[in-house]
């Protein structure tokens, strides 16, 4: 029996490869006899894709009942509010939790819960703008994070080592650890790195691949059916709403499979991803390049992505690597120019306010612990000098006397 259904699966597989390289010679016949990828490598990317499509996964079920629990909620509700007690709807709500929390779970088990309307507004971050989508504190930011506490363990467990954005102890310090260790004890096999990044990720992102890639992973109908509920609740097809917490942990799964595919199908050794912002080292440019453009193919037939038209390969020691808010070096590392004109600009501006004899306020105290934060992981002995130590006095005078007695009161 075994045996008929290996056969039987084989003999899919292989229509399916004959059937899409008939396509694309059929769609693009130039495309195809001057292609750079050869068409022995081009099957065998065909196969890949196919056997990472039909990688049988353990699908998980019976999670919501433990996403409607009332002791889940209750931590949803603690953590939801963390840095927004102020907020009139988390006062409101914590003068009597579990009334709300009721509601809640009421709406998730009869299937009456629809996402709310987002606010949305536009941020600006440096030269970028974002559509940012807001959700109201109840009933949405507490159910989402009813989920995520239920789920996250699996989806973590489901991405791989080398991707660091919106995972819990996996931020950007892990992987400027990481990044460090790959250029200093591989410098034959880092020679070259190849930087992208996907153009309009969260934008872009397939509902229906999305959704697929969850009912792949879950087997638990009635989850599926509120994550969903959210995935939908954007006009169109494609996007995912920035803001929204499921939406973070969603993007890094939508890619975990590209990821996989990366690491375990084309083998590469060294490979960095923060959310869409990628770096692949390789000991040539040639490698880079024809690994670049079955990239291009996976991300486009698989992903529905598209990359921006801004990649580079380029020497790795020479020109370092600008990547998680640094620049990387052999022996030292600088923080990105970005960030430092930013800062720099910013201190400025306070020591101006200190100088004449004003105290700073909570934004800059923090906006100077921050900057600090960043400073100390990087070469900075002249800019935590000229920038940071003459703040220093201030910064700790406001801690003395508005955080640490307000903590003690």
């Amino acid at each position: 029996m075994n045996n008929s259904v290996g056969n039987r699966n084989r003999n899919i597989s292989s229509h399916l490869v004959n059937a899409l390289k008939t396509y694309v010679k059929l769609a693009d016949p130039a495309t195809w006899q001057n292609r750079t990828i050869k068409k022995s490598c081009f099957s065998r990317f065909i196969l890949e894709r196919l056997a990472l499509m039909h990688t049988k996964m353990k699908r998980i079920g019976h999670l919501f009942e433990k996403v409607v629990s009332m002791d889940n909620l209750r931590l949803a509700h603690i953590n939801a509010r963390k840095g927004k007690g102020w907020y009139k709807e988390v006062i409101e709500i914590n003068k009597d939790p579990d009334k709300y929390l009721k509601v809640i779970q009421e709406q998730l088990i009869n299937k009456t819960y629809k996402t709310s309307e987002y606010e949305v507004f536009i941020k600006k971050d440096g030269t970028k703008e974002r559509e940012i989508f807001k959700l109201p504190y109840f009933p949405d930011r507490i159910c989402q994070w009813a989920i995520i506490q239920v789920i996250e363990p699996y989806l973590i467990n489901h991405m791989t080592i080398d991707t660091y954005s919106a995972i819990p102890k996996r931020g950007i310090h892990f992987g400027f650890k990481r990044i460090q260790h790959d250029i200093q004890t591989d410098v034959k096999g880092c020679q070259y790195c190849l930087k992208l990044d996907v153009r309009k990720y969260y934008p872009s992102i397939d509902h229906d691949i999305l959704k697929e890639k969850y009912a792949r992973l879950f087997k638990d109908k009635d989850l599926l059916w509120v994550i969903y509920e959210i995935i939908d609740s954007t006009d169109g097809k494609t996007g995912v709403p920035i803001g929204n917490y499921l939406s973070q942990y969603s993007g890094n799964f939508y890619f975990s499979s590209f990821d996989h595919w990366l690491k375990e199908c084309k083998h590469v050794k060294h490979y960095h991803r923060y959310m869409d912002d990628l770096v692949i080292f390789g000991e040539t440019k040639e490698e880079l390049h024809l690994l670049l453009e079955e990239i291009k193919i996976y991300l486009n037939d698989v992903l529905n992505l598209k990359l921006k038209d801004n990649y580079q390969i380029f020497p790795t020691y020479v020109r370092g690597i600008d990547f998680l808010g640094y620049r990387f070096f052999m022996n030292y590392v600088l923080l990105r120019k970005s960030t430092c004109k930013q800062m720099k600009r910013k201190l400025i501006k306070i020591q101006k306010k200190v100088s004449a004899g004003n105290m700073i306020n909570y934004s800059e105290w923090c906006c100077i612990n921050s900057y600090e934060g960043w400073l100390m992981h990087c070469d900075s002995y002249r800019l935590k000098r000229k920038y940071i130590r003459p703040l220093l006095t201030s910064a700790e005078l406001y801690y003395q006397v508005n955080i640490k007695r307000k903590a003690v009161n």
